[in-house]
């Protein structure tokens, strides 16, 4: 029995960062968990007590699992890079939100999170370039120790890892403003403007090329849109302003966001890129039953969360 709690407890001590791999390589935080409890099952058989790297082992068998998953996906029909929104990592907001007791595992996924725009461009990327490039580009594995995962040689699981960082590099992703204040004082603007049918305000408060992405999946295929441009996502926020809904202060991948909730039920998650204290991207997921899987309590419980 004690050997069975110390190994439970040297794993706990590595759940959070292997959620953090897993998450990065699937963008599903289900499917991360899944991952991760699948590692504690193979982690609980005989011989565990006698590995020496307990964290490089875990590491190697999550991304193992994550390279099969990603493999095993059924194609989506839709474009990812379009219309597609990953599970955020959703938390208060220190700014503007209510304060909440620390979360170690959630506060740990929080630290290691990126933001949704990598994450969509991740999605497009194959299974293999996708580990390499997770492994070796954001949790600095040597090529030596990733080219078995993917029966490659390391000089060619380099060139996975260059591939993906050429891909990455071509979609691009706007650099968001590292003042966390800046982020919220615009986002909270946007919303006033939008809920005071003020145009031209919201036009100013957007980056000219500014993209939005909603995803309404299977619940609201309707609501599912790609808009592009200034003018465009202006009308669109002051056609679905919504005055009895509140809006909630939230982290969305570590960038400001917000939950909207109507009679205390969510209706959209939203997360932003703000630069250079304009608007970049907005990334909207408005599918219920997506919402309904998101634990968004910490975010939508007045008091208490």
């Amino acid at each position: 029995m004690e050997d069975a709690e110390w190994l439970a407890a040297r794993f706990e001590e590595h759940r959070g960062h292997l959620r953090a791999v897993a998450y990065r390589m699937l963008g599903s935080l289900h499917e991360a968990d899944d991952a991760v409890q699948d590692a504690w099952l193979r982690l609980n058989r005989p011989g565990a007590g006698e590995i020496e790297n307990l964290g490089g082992w875990l590491t190697t068998v999550v991304a193992r699992i994550c390279l099969n998953m990603l493999r095993a996906r059924r194609v989506r029909t839709e474009d990812p890079i379009g219309v597609y929104v990953p599970d955020p990592i959703v938390a208060p907001d220190p700014v503007g939100g209510p304060q909440q007791p620390e979360q170690p595992e959630q506060e740990a996924l929080l630290a290691e999170s990126v933001g949704l725009a990598l994450i969509i461009i991740l999605d497009t990327l194959t299974p293999a370039e996708r580990l390499t490039f997770v492994l070796h580009d954001m949790f600095g594995l040597p090529f030596d120790e990733i080219a078995p995962m993917v029966d490659r040689t390391p000089t060619a699981a380099r060139q996975l890892a260059s591939r993906a960082r050429r891909r990455v590099r071509e979609l691009g992703t706007s650099t968001p403003d590292v003042d966390h204040t800046v982020q919220r004082r615009v986002v909270d603007a946007f919303f006033a403007a939008a809920r005071g049918g003020d145009f031209d305000a919201l036009v100013e408060l957007l980056d000219p090329d500014i993209i939005l992405r909603a995803d309404g999946g299977v619940g609201r295929p309707q609501a599912t849109a790609v808009v592009r441009g200034a003018p465009a996502v202006a009308r669109r926020a002051l056609m679905f302003a919504q005055p009895s809904a509140a809006v909630r202060p939230a982290l969305v991948n570590g960038a400001a966001g917000v939950v909207i909730t109507l009679d205390d039920q969510p209706i959209s998650l939203m997360g932003f890129t703000v630069t250079d204290e304009r608007i970049a991207e907005i990334y909207a997921i408005v599918d219920p039953d997506r919402l309904n899987s998101l634990d968004l309590a910490a975010v939508t419980l007045d008091g208490t969360a």
